[in-house]
């Protein structure tokens, strides 16, 4: 520990005990929530199935910044990177498409040995792994999936579907954290269509089948997830919000709010608390939308502070799963990974960091003025010495220094790539 950083967190602990604030319990519980890294911002949503293969089913990613990750081995040698610069207790989401096997294999096939090698991976790490069933970029894929007028493209991906949730409990399993299990399509249309009601009567049949068998929720937690439009998609998705929540009310099952589903006015931080009267957990996909499902790298904007300020509000933080999701390939990938992960892990200490209960007892006795005012100067208070302790205290990069690392990384790995 430097002297400069352990005396900036003491006049920082000083200034933050004055509001009736703990910096170490801020600390402590920062530290203890899981985020979930998400394995696709190292290949720009590839996958190991077909190399070189374009992705379809409404996925973007822009730019050709030289070094990604061309197999599972770089993959996992990235990602093992970026955690060395991240404290806390991460997991790694991976999508169905990242399998790692010798023998070739469809997705209505798959099965928890064609991950052997990530879950013995990620028990060398201690980390925790979620998972993703994969609808896009496939021959079957198409506008439609699991609300396909053909029933043998709708019984493949429920099939897909079926083993991904046994891959998931099989994670859970092996590594002894329990695994949220997502399930989003593309499924919608250009123009508006004739005949909005059948493709969701055949998605409800599908997800009915999908879910048709328990998995132990010790291991595996299902959740499924909505969006507004896709590219070529952009007046109708199936899977909509509203359809959505009424299937996970109904069905009691985890619903994933994505940052950049909803219009351009929307926030899902607004949406926990009405959410969360009626289910019991839910699945985020933080990313930062620029005008669109864009899936820009997660910056310390004033959504980001929102979320995590509402979990911590609420008193929901067991009940609400962080993961991230975004792809940016005009930087460099790893420095892109780094740069929204840690401003994840920041925000929420941030949000540990306020006197919650102080403002809440506030708020009720009717002071509305001293409210306003503490949030204003509480910005102000030296959250980024508390933040630099942290770093320094799990032996991650402190400040800037993490580009550094990244940097050299860049020089002696993912340089090489050709």
């Amino acid at each position: 520990m430097t002297d400069q950083t352990l005396k900036a967190y003491e006049i920082a602990r000083e200034l933050y005990a004055q509001y009736g604030v703990d910096t170490e319990e801020a600390i402590a519980k920062t530290l203890q929530k899981p985020i979930s890294l998400h394995c696709w911002q190292g290949d720009d949503v590839g996958g190991f199935e077909n190399p070189g293969a374009a992705l379809t089913g409404g996925i973007q990613a822009t730019g050709n910044y030289p070094g990604k990750a061309r197999t599972p081995d770089e993959l996992r040698l990235d990602i093992a990177a970026v955690l060395k610069c991240l404290p806390g207790e991460t997991k790694l989401s991976l999508h169905a498409s990242y399998l790692d096997t010798d023998t070739k294999v469809d997705r209505d096939a798959i099965e928890p040995a064609h991950f052997s090698r990530w879950i013995d991976w990620a028990n060398g790490l201690g980390i925790g792994l979620d998972f993703n069933q994969t609808f896009f970029s496939h021959p079957l894929s198409g506008e439609f999936s699991l609300s396909n007028r053909d029933k043998g493209v709708r019984d493949f991906w429920v099939e897909h579907a079926k083993r991904c949730r046994k891959i998931g409990e099989a994670f859970g399993k092996a590594t002894g954290k329990t695994c949220v299990t997502n399930l989003w399509i593309h499924d919608g249309s250009k123009e508006v269509p004739v005949d909005r009601f059948s493709p969701r009567q055949r998605l409800i049949e599908s997800l009915d089948e999908i879910f048709s068998f328990e998995t132990d929720p010790k291991y595996n937690k299902d959740s499924i997830e909505s969006k507004l439009f896709g590219i070529g998609s952009e007046a109708y998705v199936v899977g909509s919000h509203e359809f959505y929540l009424g299937y996970a009310m109904s069905r009691n099952k985890l619903y994933t709010l994505d940052s950049g589903h909803f219009h351009p006015t929307e926030v899902i931080s607004a949406k926990f608390s009405s959410v969360l009267m009626y289910l019991p957990e839910i699945m985020l996909h933080v990313s930062r939308p620029v005008r669109w499902d864009s899936d820009h790298v997660v910056t310390m904007d004033d959504e980001l502070m929102a979320i995590m300020q509402e979990i911590v509000r609420g008193g929901v933080v067991d009940r609400v799963h962080i993961g991230l999701d975004y792809f940016d390939a005009s930087i460099n990938r790893i420095a892109a990974w780094v740069i929204g992960a840690r401003n994840a892990r920041k925000v929420l200490l941030r949000a540990y960091l306020e006197p919650v209960e102080l403002l809440k007892q506030l708020e009720v006795s009717g002071d509305n003025t001293s409210v306003l005012a503490l949030q204003e100067e509480l910005k102000a208070l030296p959250w980024g010495s508390v933040w630099d302790y942290l770093c320094q205290m799990q032996n991650v990069p402190v400040g800037r220094s993490w580009l550094d690392e990244v940097k050299a990384y860049e020089a002696e790995v993912t340089s090489k790539r050709v």
